[in-house]
């Protein structure tokens, strides 16, 4: 069985931050490595650094690989590469900033190839990554460069999943960021999602309006009867099941959002505030692309870095959200290949019955047949 885990890789974050303190907890569980092979993409220096400082990491053992290419499974691999000079818990360096830019590359390269199977990211600092040659407000517009596609932010959890129209912008732009086509493309792209990463047959999406008390019919604004009503009439006439606008906090504060199976909401504070106070453990998966990437829905935490403070329940989420996201997309992906092939196959084998069927003679009129041949008196 061994050969046919998949590989997961994890790429550091800001070493400076509690990432390395959430993924040493996370894997010195030894049950993780019986559900996947974990791949760590990040400084030898940082490992070792909080290893010697967490009690919870006695069960951590990495090995050094050069690539994922070489990691053993039953085992914690870790590729060294975005190294440090200094660990500094708490501080928000350049040097850092540049280290966790440089694990995530390398972690995408691999990801691109399907060395590894998903990539979980730990969290970085959004300004300290800034450069030159790295100009992305967070991971999720990052993927989307590197690997194509119309990059969607969904907030998940056992109870809740949540996505986003628009992610990391000034409030002061939203507005005019929010279209009917984006909005229906969004809904298009959540509803795949939901059908082939989460298994859900037909999923129904409740749709949050933008102003307070969805507009109050215009008084409060006109984007939800001149864009966000028609997007959604728009993409109920294209088979999917979207409802609203809703107030949103009408439909949280009510539990409404419970009726369905996902939420699209018009801004990133809109859709995260409600969705963390109910999911304090949830994960940030990034849907529209060609491969899985989740991540802790937490961010840097450097107020509690380095003093064994961090919980890691929700990078345990994002490795277990990762695995199940593949194994979704991959029975997802066998079912619905070829169809008109498959479709042949079964009206043939339904074809074969059903003639055999009508050249079998039940046993019943057999029985009350006369024999063959002139009657004996």
């Amino acid at each position: 069985m061994s050969e046919h885990k998949l590989k997961i890789g994890i790429a550091q974050g800001d070493p400076n931050g509690i990432g390395w303190e959430v993924i040493i907890k996370a894997l010195s569980d030894a049950r993780m490595t019986e559900l996947c092979t974990p791949v760590i993409y990040g400084s030898a220096k940082a490992a070792a650094y909080y290893r010697s400082t967490l009690e919870e990491a006695e069960g951590f053992q990495p090995q050094n690989v050069t690539s994922a290419h070489e990691a053993r499974s039953g085992k914690v691999n870790i590729v060294v590469c975005g190294d440090v000079e200094e660990v500094t818990p708490g501080k928000a360096t350049p040097q850092t900033g540049r280290a966790a830019v440089e694990a995530l590359r390398r972690a995408v390269d691999e990801l691109k190839t399907g060395t590894i199977d998903a990539l979980v990211t730990a969290p970085f600092d959004k300004q300290t990554v800034q450069s030159d040659d790295f100009r992305y407000t967070g991971h999720t517009e990052f993927m989307g460069a590197e690997l194509g596609g119309e990059p969607m932010m969904i907030l998940c959890s056992d109870v809740l999943r949540v996505g986003l129209v628009t992610k990391h912008i000034p409030v002061s732009e939203i507005s005019r960021h929010i279209t009917r086509e984006k909005i229906v493309s969004d809904l298009e792209t959540f509803r795949r999602a939901l059908i082939a990463d989460f298994g859900i047959v037909e999923p129904r999406i409740a749709v949050m309006a933008l102003n307070p008390h969805a507009g109050d019919g215009g008084l409060l604004g006109r984007e939800e009867e001149e864009i966000i009503r028609p997007a959604i009439v728009e993409a109920f006439e294209k088979g999917i099941l979207a409802y609203g606008p809703f107030a949103a906090d009408g439909l949280f504060a009510g539990g409404g959002y419970a009726k369905y199976d996902g939420i699209l909401a018009m801004y990133h504070d809109q859709g995260l505030a409600p969705f963390k106070s109910l999911s304090p453990d949830g994960v940030n998966f990034t849907a529209g692309l060609s491969a899985v990437r989740t991540s802790p829905d937490h961010g840097t935490a450097y107020d509690i870095a380095g003093q064994s403070k961090a919980d890691p329940q929700s990078m345990r989420n994002a490795i277990y959200a990762a695995i199940d996201i593949v194994g979704h997309r991959r029975a997802w992906a066998r079912w619905s290949a070829n169809p008109l092939p498959r479709a042949e196959r079964e009206r043939s084998g339904r074809d074969n019955r059903d003639h055999d069927a009508a050249h079998r003679e039940p046993r019943e009129q057999r029985d009350r047949k006369e024999p063959r041949g002139p009657k004996e008196e």
